[in-house]
């Protein structure tokens, strides 16, 4: 009879393990379900954000376009740029050195004196500003 009693027990548990494996099966279906919708929904967000993107960059494209056909119009400017570009490139070494301490300023040529800082008496502590720092010599 004891056997008869197990064999029940061990026919009802494997129902109950049964029905907890397919409620646990439905659950994975839905949540794999929620995930595909997820993705697709980010898919769809995602083409909506680059779409926007590209029509962003077209319209900045466009104005930058515009902006330059109308400030190539002005008369002399493009020369008025390379001039300034070739200055820019020609000045480039002095200030390289100085920049890397190398050498003395550019303007602190022969034509021009080194300059050299210029405070008022007592603004510094009238303002409640700490002094400024010495000119520092080329080494």
């Amino acid at each position: 009879m004891s056997a008869f009693f197990s064999e029940v027990d061990l026919i009802e548990e494997h129902e109950n393990i049964l029905g907890r494996r397919a409620e646990l099966l439905e659950q994975m279906k839905r949540h794999r379900e929620e995930m595909r919708t997820e993705r697709r929904r980010q898919m769809k967000e995602r083409e909506e954000a680059h779409s926007r993107n590209t029509a962003l960059l077209q319209d900045l494209q466009k104005i930058e376009d515009h902006l330059k056909g109308r400030w190539l119009q002005l008369p002399n400017l493009l020369l008025l740029e390379t001039k300034y570009w070739a200055s820019v490139e020609e000045s480039l070494p002095a200030w390289e050195h100085f920049m890397l301490g190398k050498g003395p300023h550019p303007t602190d040529g022969p034509a021009h004196p080194p300059r050299s800082a210029k405070q008022k008496v007592g603004t510094a502590k009238d303002q409640g500003l700490p002094p400024r720092p010495k000119r520092r010599t080329a080494r």
